[in-house]
C-alpha cells in the first residue's frame, strides 16, 4: 500500500566514539521521540563515529545478532519507525561493510554498504554491491553512504529502481559545505525523488563537521536545515509533489 505521506526525521548525531552500546541506546532515544516519524536516518558510522584506526577494536563491529542493537530494534518496533543507523558491518559471510543499517518495525534487517570507499576505507571495508530500495509504508528508500551521493550513477541506479526517496548517511567536514549544498540537490531535482542527509555532529581524528543536514524537495531545494551541532529534523514529504513532477517531465518528453 502507498501512503500519501512519509514522515521523515534526520539527526544529526555526534556519538560517543568507540560506544556501540551508548549509542545504540541514543538512537533508541531519537527514535521514540520522534513523534510521528515513518523514517529516521542516522549519519556514517554513527554507532561508533568516524575514527578508523578505532575499528581495529573488535567491539566497534557489529553483527547481525548483535544484542546491543536490540534496543533500537525495541524502539523500532514499539513506534512505527524504520531507523537507519551507521555501522562498521561484519556479516556472517565475513564481509566487511561500511554500512547502513535499516532496522524495521517487522524485525527485518537490511545491510546497504558503501559503493565507493575512500583508498583508507578500503584497507578495513569492502564496496558493497547496488541493493534495491527499502520499502518504507510504499515508499521506496534507496540508502546512500557518504560518498555514494557523489556518484551520479548511485543515484541514477537508485532512480532505475523506482527509488522515491534518496537517504545518505553522510560526514561532510568544514569546507565541504559546497559540496553538501549540491549533491543532495542534484540528486533529488535530476530525479525527482526527496533527498535525506544525516551528517555527523562534532568532530574526530583530522576533521570537524560543518553541519547542515536536512530534506531536499524533488524540484532540488532544501526544505529544512539542522544548521551546526547535534539536532534533530524533521519533514513531511507528499507523494502529490513526486507525481507533479514526474508527470511534468513525462510531458515535457523527458520521461518513459
Amino acid at each position: 500500500m502507498e501512503y500519501d505521506e512519509l514522515v521523515v526525521a534526520v539527526a544529526q548525531h555526534a556519538p560517543v566514539p568507540g560506544d556501540v552500546a551508548e549509542n545504540a541506546r541514543r538512537a533508541a532515544d531519537v527514535v521514540s521521540e520522534a513523534g510521528d516519524a515513518d523514517l529516521v536516518l542516522f549519519p556514517l558510522l554513527s554507532l561508533t563515529g568516524y575514527d578508523l584506526d578505532r575499528l581495529a577494536e573488535q567491539a566497534c563491529w557489529v553483527t547481525a545478532d548483535d544484542p546491543r542493537l536490540d534496543v533500537v530494534r525495541e524502539a523500532s518496533r514499539a513506534h512505527g519507525v524504520t531507523a537507519v543507523v551507521g555501522a562498521a558491518w561484519l556479516g556472517p559471510d565475513g564481509r566487511r561493510l561500511l554500512a547502513s543499517v535499516a532496522l524495521s518495525p517487522d524485525g527485518s534487517v537490511d545491510v546497504v554498504g558503501k559503493q565507493y570507499p575512500s583508498r583508507a576505507e578500503r584497507e578495513l571495508f569492502e564496496p558493497d554491491e547496488p541493493a534495491p530500495p527499502l520499502d518504507v509504508r510504499g515508499w521506496r528508500v534507496a540508502l546512500a553512504v557518504c560518498y555514494d551521493a557523489a556518484a551520479p550513477e548511485h543515484a541514477l541506479r537508485a532512480a532505475r529502481r523506482g527509488a522515491d526517496v534518496y537517504a545518505v548517511s553522510a560526514l561532510y567536514t568544514e569546507g565541504q559545505e559546497g559540496r553538501l549544498d549540491v549533491h543532495p540537490a542534484a540528486r533529488a531535482m535530476d530525479h525527482r525523488m526527496y533527498a535525506l542527509v544525516a551528517n555527523l555532529a562534532g568532530a574526530g581524528p583530522g576533521w570537524r563537521s560543518c553541519g547542515g543536514s536536512g530534506v531536499w524537495h524533488p524540484d532540488g531545494r532544501r526544505v529544512v536545515a539542522a544548521g551546526a551541532g547535534p539536532r534533530v529534523v524533521t519533514a513531511r514529504l507528499e507523494r502529490a509533489e513526486l507525481d507533479r513532477l514526474r508527470a511534468d517531465d513525462r510531458r515535457a518528453g523527458y520521461r518513459g
